[in-house]
């Protein structure tokens, strides 16, 4: 989205649904419903950037929800053009089928791009954030609300192989140290996103998300993975 250096204002949104019947037997039927929402924004009128991004997605099988997820993430990047650089997030984000809701996380950051060019952009991020989530029991009704002082750190890449497909990764590790359980909890996630252009405004997007938590809250599985493919549309 920064490269269009005409612009100080864009917006992007991809969106997905499924929808259908597929019963085996009359008195037995499956009838699904889903949808996939990215919103996002970025406005950098001079020195500084104002980045929103968002996620949703929904599942449902008959009655039951398998799965509801989203998150609203808002974040300032001071002095970002500048090799050092700064930035502040806020997020909110839910989790409804693995028992979570909300989560909520705040800090900041320094930057540093280690290579800026036309072609690829490598940043290196250090920062600290402040968590805290709810979570229920996938056993029971017990709640457990935790808050953390945690370290943030990440590495971003962005290359364009050619005019029409850029590659664009992020990897985050973030750890805190839980005196309840007088242990270190670490959460490594990475997020893969490859487009391909189709036209000015049309273009195929393929992304690739992986969480793992050595430790979570409750007992729940520890690693997590989605991949998705669709069209994108540019405003």
């Amino acid at each position: 989205m920064e490269k269009d250096t005409s612009r100080n204002f864009m917006f992007k949104t991809t969106f997905g649904l499924n929808v259908y019947n597929r019963s085996a037997a009359a008195d037995e039927p499956v009838n699904l419903f889903g949808y996939n929402l990215d919103v996002n924004a970025i406005y950098y009128p001079k020195k500084h950037a104002y980045i929103f991004v968002s996620k949703f997605d929904y599942l449902r099988i008959n009655d039951s929800d398998f799965l509801n997820f989203g998150f609203i993430h808002g974040r300032i990047n001071f002095l970002r053009e500048n090799r050092l650089n700064y930035e502040t997030f806020v997020q909110y984000s839910f989790d409804n089928f693995r028992g979570l809701d909300p989560r909520w996380i705040g800090g900041g950051a320094v930057r540093y791009n280690l290579v800026k060019n036309e072609k690829i952009t490598l940043i290196l991020g250090v920062g600290g954030m402040y968590e805290h989530e709810r979570w229920q029991h996938p056993h029971s009704e017990e709640i457990e609300e935790v808050n953390f002082l945690k370290s943030s750190n990440y590495f971003s890449l962005r290359a364009t192989l050619n005019e029409y497909v850029d590659i664009n990764l992020v990897n985050y590790y973030q750890v805190g140290y839980d005196r309840n359980i007088e242990r270190f909890r670490n959460r490594i996630s990475s997020s893969t996103i490859i487009n391909t252009r189709l036209t000015d405004r049309l273009s195929l997007t393929n992304s690739f998300d992986l969480a793992y938590e050595d430790r979570p809250i409750v007992p729940i599985t520890n690693v997590i993975f989605n991949f998705r493919t669709g069209l994108s549309i540019d405003f």
